[in-house]
């Protein structure tokens, strides 16, 4: 058995991963009216047969009709989206992986053009600058409705197979309840902290009843929105121990920063010229006060800064996404200890421009990622040289 930090198994709950490395949940806007079809299926297919440990699917997958995606998400709000999923699934559990989906309700983080054209709500009455639309307070009835809609989503995936359900709350409308910055509402749903967490309990509450105790549950969120008034490390941290003290969650999928802007956003997810994993020691403070398995990802383009992150004991689960984007053989070739030929991610964030531009992700360096039906990412060498 190796003794590489990233092949070592881990275990969360009753899931044996392989290794400590995954893809974490991301839009890569290959679904087909909604639904993770065959180019969806074989983009994560392919780094499961390569070695990966967990897949995290969508990023992430809308529970409500009042949540219109902006950038061609999974619609798990619809019943036909679960023999797609079950067929998603049953593949990368034969290759060996693990499989994992987000879901969210996108609150104030759409446009008003999407979907049905139905009233979007919120925490407060405030536009979001990247996205536009102008929301409503959500009131008790709409928050009812959005609790029963996360329980059905997730009895859906539970029914496709997958083995674990992550709740986006990060920049979305769990994330609009429980930061100051986004939350004008009175109690039971505002002002404390207490309160301002209540929707996202009452959302896993809904769901563990729902479906059980066994299924993996996790939530990704911001611990540190790096903004004055907004949610700082300390409560972040006593958010984290509320999940846990909860019994409920699983793991924390831990971001830091905000998605609201562009700049926002590339402090969480830095691009070429940034420094590599700039909030790794962050994410080993959460795991080391909280107590709970973590997983992180934000700029780990190499499998130095990823094992490096492993063997700290900074993280349980490295993710390494747009890594994967550039070469989706990571594990394989480290395996087979081959690290040198793995093709490098960047930073050029090309993946992600083009999701924004309304686009589907493509990578600079790897012409194959998301060509998977017809365009092989290891071509073998011809039997017979010729000169051309």
């Amino acid at each position: 058995m190796s003794n590489d930090p990233l092949l070592q198994p881990f275990q969360l709950k009753h899931l044996t991963l392989r290794n400590r490395i995954m893809t974490t949940s991301h839009e890569p806007a290959y679904g087909d009216d909604g639904m993770p079809k065959d180019r969806y299926r074989l983009y994560h297919l392919e780094r499961a047969k390569a070695g990966v440990a967990m897949v995290m699917t969508a990023g992430s997958a809308s529970v409500s009709r009042d949540s219109p995606p902006v950038f061609s998400n999974l619609l798990v709000w619809k019943d036909e989206v679960v023999p797609w999923m079950k067929r998603l699934t049953d593949d990368c559990h034969e290759a060996g992986a693990g499989v994992m989906i987000q879901l969210s309700h996108l609150g104030r983080r759409t446009r008003w053009d999407k979907g049905d054209w139905l009233p979007v709500v919120s925490s407060s009455h405030e536009r979001e600058p990247a996205h536009r639309a102008t929301p409503k307070p959500a009131e008790d009835w709409d928050i009812a409705r959005i609790i029963r809609d996360y329980a059905d989503a997730a009895e859906r995936m539970h029914a496709a197979g997958v083995d674990g359900i992550e709740f986006l709350c990060h920049g979305h409308l769990l994330d609009q309840f429980m930061s100051p910055l986004t939350n004008i509402l009175d109690a039971p749903y505002g002002g404390t902290l207490e309160n301002r967490a209540r929707l996202t309990l009452e959302v896993v509450a809904a769901v563990r009843k729902r479906i059980g105790p066994k299924i993996i549950l996790g939530l990704r969120y911001g611990v540190d929105e790096m903004e004055p008034g907004g949610i700082d490390m300390e409560e972040g941290i006593a958010l984290g121990r509320m999940f846990r003290d909860s019994g409920m969650v699983d793991y924390l999928n831990v971001n830091r920063s905000r998605i609201h802007t562009d700049p926002a956003m590339t402090d969480m997810i830095p691009i070429q010229g940034m420094r590599s994993a700039p909030h790794l020691d962050f994410a080993g403070r959460i795991r080391a006060e909280v107590g709970m398995p973590v997983l992180h990802a934000a700029r780990i383009p190499d499998v130095a800064t990823a094992r490096h992150a492993v063997a700290t004991g900074q993280v349980d689960m490295v993710g390494m996404t747009r890594a994967h984007m550039a070469d989706p053989h990571i594990v394989r070739k480290i395996v087979e200890g081959r690290e040198d030929d793995i093709r490098p991610c960047v930073g050029a964030t090309y993946c992600l421009d083009r999701i924004y531009q309304g686009g589907m992700a493509l990578c600079i360096h790897n012409p194959s990622t998301g060509r998977e039906q017809h365009m092989p990412h290891a071509i073998e060498t011809a039997a017979v040289r010729k000169k051309v």
